[in-house]
């Protein structure tokens, strides 16, 4: 019998049973009279709830519930469960759906594993990581030819509703070359997990997928746990011998979440409402990804929902000081039918320059450049307000942009990096570099 399971529990079960009494109950937050309470310690106010310590209000725990408060009555008693949370984790989790407290969802049992770690993890010392050096190919063209990452970096999409940042992750997912993703969905409606799982990842996505799932019903303290959960499942794996991707969404409302918490508890607000909490909670969460001391590495993706399509949000600018690039998706480009409606102008990898080529980064400025022209002078092309022969840029852009146009656009279907090269200089009109064929566009 495998015995290393066992121990692990005996090593974090609580060597005395503390209890304490509910004395109120206002909005979501309970106070509860437990003397020696430790700040994120684990509680279970009788019958069920299940709850955690957020802070301290003159001789009163403040807990918030990590599940539903039904049948929970004055004075009821609350034991203590677990100094912090703890959960199983390892490659036994793939193909897996779990709840934001690692519980399965998928009507199937979880797997034995003899790992257990601390949903509240830390960031891996500064001088342990490995230097980010290798790209990362993600199947979408506009990614890996225009905005390409390292295997490692953090990058965060931002963008506001029903531009395709679901889609877009469920391409990357499907076709990304990494050993395992790990899928954090904060806050979405119900009917959008079945619908990602079965239409935007797949069967094949998902072999080699754990997806965390906290909804919009589920208790704010949950949906803040589910994002570090699954970045303590992509830490097991990628310890495990795994190059990772981490993708969470959203941010946004992980930060709401967050927000209600801290309101509860006595926060004062700050910039829009949001606590200060908010923005400690950010890098917490962040600097846990990125390459770790055994050579493999997470890259996460993180998206951002901001408000009113405004990418200078309080979230989205603050988000955007801690990982290492950002991709803009905007409204404009998607009802242009133009997807992923990524706007590459707008977009930035900061380690492009470290993982690519002279030749990849010369091309991916030429692009770049011809986008610039373009978008500088389509008023006036669109109006009949420019004549042909002006400027020798600007006639070459035009003659260019159906051809970066079908480039920048991309169904559900990967291609490969190699591939993703020779079509952006073909796009450009370059001569093909390295002994490159030429090839003709992507016809849609």
């Amino acid at each position: 019998m495998d015995l290393t399971a066992l121990r692990a529990a005996l090593d974090e079960a609580p060597v005395r049973r503390v209890t304490g009494r509910l004395v109120q109950a206002v909005g979501p937050l309970l106070e509860a009279e437990l003397p020696g309470a430790m700040l994120g310690s684990v509680w279970r106010v009788e019958p069920k709830a299940v709850c955690e310590v957020v802070g301290f209000r003159e001789r009163r725990a403040l807990l918030m519930p990590l599940e539903d408060t039904e049948g929970v009555t004055f004075g009821a008693p609350v034991t203590h469960l677990t100094d912090t949370l703890t959960v199983s984790v390892g490659p036994e989790l793939l193909g897996r759906v779990v709840d934001g407290l690692g519980r399965a969802i998928d009507g199937r049992p979880l797997p034995a594993t003899s790992i257990r770690r601390k949903v509240s993890g830390s960031a891996p010392p500064p001088l342990q990581r490995a230097l980010i050096t290798e790209p990362l190919a993600t199947g979408v063209r506009v990614i890996d030819g225009l905005c390409t990452l390292g295997i490692g970096q953090r990058m965060s999409i931002m963008a506001g509703s029903g531009v395709g940042k679901s889609t877009l992750l469920g391409a990357i997912a499907r076709n990304v070359r990494v050993d395992a993703n790990v899928i954090c969905l904060v806050g979405e409606r119900g009917r959008e997990v079945r619908e990602f799982l079965e239409t935007n990842l797949g069967e094949e996505g998902l072999k080699r997928s754990v997806l965390v799932v906290a909804t919009s019903e589920q208790s704010p303290a949950q949906q803040v746990k589910a994002p570090f959960l699954a970045t303590t499942i992509a830490e097991a794996l990628r310890d495990a011998g795994m190059n990772v991707l981490l993708m969470v969404d959203s941010l946004t409302r992980l930060a709401l979440a967050q927000r209600q918490i801290g309101l509860a508890a006595g926060e004062p607000p700050t910039t829009r409402g949001f606590t200060p909490s908010v923005f400690g909670l950010m890098p917490k969460l962040l600097e846990r990804a990125g390459p770790g001391a055994n050579g493999k590495s997470i890259t996460g993706l993180y998206t951002v929902l901001v408000e009113g399509d405004d990418i200078n949000d309080p979230i989205g600018d603050a988000v955007r000081g801690i990982v290492d690039g950002h991709l803009v998706l905007t409204r404009k480009l998607a009802s242009h039918n133009h997807y992923p409606a990524v706007d590459v102008l707008e977009s930035l990898s900061r380690l492009m320059p470290r993982v690519t080529d002279d030749k990849h980064r010369s091309a991916a400025g030429r692009c770049r450049d011809l986008l610039a022209t373009w978008a500088e002078n389509e008023e006036l092309v669109r109006l009949g307000a420019y004549r042909k022969g002006s400027s020798p840029q600007v006639d070459e852009a035009i003659d260019r942009m159906p051809h970066l146009l079908r480039f920048l656009q991309q169904g559900g279907e990967g291609t490969s990096f190699d591939e993703t090269l020779r079509q952006l200089d073909a796009a450009i009109g370059a001569k093909p570099p390295h002994g490159r064929p030429t090839l003709r566009p992507v016809q849609r």
